[in-house]
């Protein structure tokens, strides 16, 4: 066997590892969250069940198109006691605030509604988390037994509230957290956003996050339950206030302060924010890529290198004419769509998308290409109108 022979099996070689050996990341039926009923999605058929005092944090900066479907959705959660819901105006200019407070009036629970406004982010403070802090604060004088750290862009089914807490009591978790159902209504959201959740799922298995020996870490931030001692003994919400991707570096510090964890997938509670163009998509990845990579160029130089051989290569693979590399590149290739396609029916659009990653892969690698330039030009990403990751004087990558 010749070394571009033995080259060419990799890609086989690394697709046979990750559908065996990867956590079963891919089975999308085994990583459902607990299901609600069609009675318990019903409103007026839900069973009220007691599951302690829940308090849902949101935090909001210009969020009023689609606050209010967010804040009526948690207020009629069949709860007992009935579910309160804090919403943190951070600094909002398009009335987000009043868009809450007539949601909650026109779902009969003004009471139970909070809306603080929000100051500038603390220094060494995210955005996002100092909002969120102020949300807690607030929260912890009425004792919850649960905190919901949720988006303002999160539409729940009557239920799943309680379906969460129901699971962190009966297996004794700490931080329960579903990857909600992103949009998948435009042409690139069908393209791109299965592979979002894919990717993700690949990086942290939630067989391994649910692991009490296995490092693996991770939850989604639009949805998490935390038991509020659990967050105390992280560190709270202090000990990741700089962090980006604040979901998983809150995810870590319960796991490594030895909380359980657990995330899951779910068909019914979805996000309302839409991605209308290949753009926009775009920099949505570019705006944390590069901070994944711990803003190392080795570490990307090592991730595009990752991508062009688990992706690109099986593809290329068929043009070499030579029958040996074109079975390996055919056979790996076979292994991704079977790998891929169980995330692209769950999405509910055509299994032809599941012959695309290849291309998807390159879009992403792309964006985290962008994502390092934008650090190194000293812009790093932008959301809301705030700069995060922003390249201090003097760092450099390694």
């Amino acid at each position: 066997m010749t070394f571009a022979h033995a080259a060419a099996a990799v890609p086989l070689a690394i697709w046979l590892y990750l559908l065996l050996a990867r956590g079963g990341f891919w089975r999308v039926s085994r990583l459902l969250g607990p299901q609600v009923s069609a009675a318990e999605a019903t409103v007026g058929a839900a069973r009220r069940r007691d599951t302690g005092c829940v308090i849902a944090v949101i935090p909001a900066r210009n969020e009023a198109e689609g606050i209010g479907r967010a804040v009526r959705s948690l207020l009629t959660q069949p709860l007992e006691p009935p579910i309160h819901v804090i919403v943190v105006d951070d600094v909002s200019t398009d009335g987000t605030a009043e868009e809450a407070v007539r949601a909650a009036e026109a779902a009969g629970a003004a009471e139970r509604l909070t809306v603080l406004r929000g100051t500038q982010p603390a220094p060494g403070w995210t955005g996002k988390l100092w909002a969120m802090s102020q949300g807690v604060a607030a929260a912890a004088a009425r004792n919850p037994e649960f905190l919901l750290l949720t988006d303002a862009d999160i539409e729940y089914v009557p239920g799943e509230v309680t379906a969460l807490a129901d699971k962190a009591g009966a297996d004794h978790l700490d931080l329960v957290s579903l990857m909600v159902r992103l949009s998948a209504a435009t042409f690139a959201e069908r393209c791109l956003i299965p592979a979002f959740v894919f990717f993700f799922l690949k990086l942290y298995p939630p067989a391994w996050i649910a692991a009490p020996r296995s490092s693996a870490a991770a939850a989604a931030g639009g949805c998490m339950l935390i038991r509020p001692a659990a967050l105390a003994r992280a560190g709270g919400l202090a000990a990741i206030r700089g962090c980006i991707i604040d979901d998983c570096a809150l995810a870590r510090a319960v796991k490594s302060s030895g909380g359980r964890i657990w995330l899951g997938l779910t068909r019914q509670t979805r996000s309302l924010r839409v991605y209308g163009s290949f753009a926009e998509i775009g920099a949505m990845i570019s705006r944390t890529a590069f901070n994944q990579l711990r803003h190392s160029y080795l570490a990307l130089a090592a991730t595009l290198l990752g991508l062009l051989v688990t992706y690109l290569a099986p593809p290329l693979l068929l043009l070499t004419r030579e029958p040996a590399m074109m079975a390996v590149g055919a056979a790996a290739w076979l292994l991704m769509i079977v790998c891929y396609l169980p995330m692209v029916r769950f999405y509910r659009v055509s299994s032809a998308y599941a012959l695309v990653l290849p291309a998807v892969a390159l879009f992403y690698g792309a964006a985290t290409i962008h994502s390092a330039v934008q650090y190194a030009a000293g812009r790093g990403g932008k959301w809301k109108g705030r700069a995060q990751d922003v390249r201090s004087a003097g760092e450099s990558g390694v």
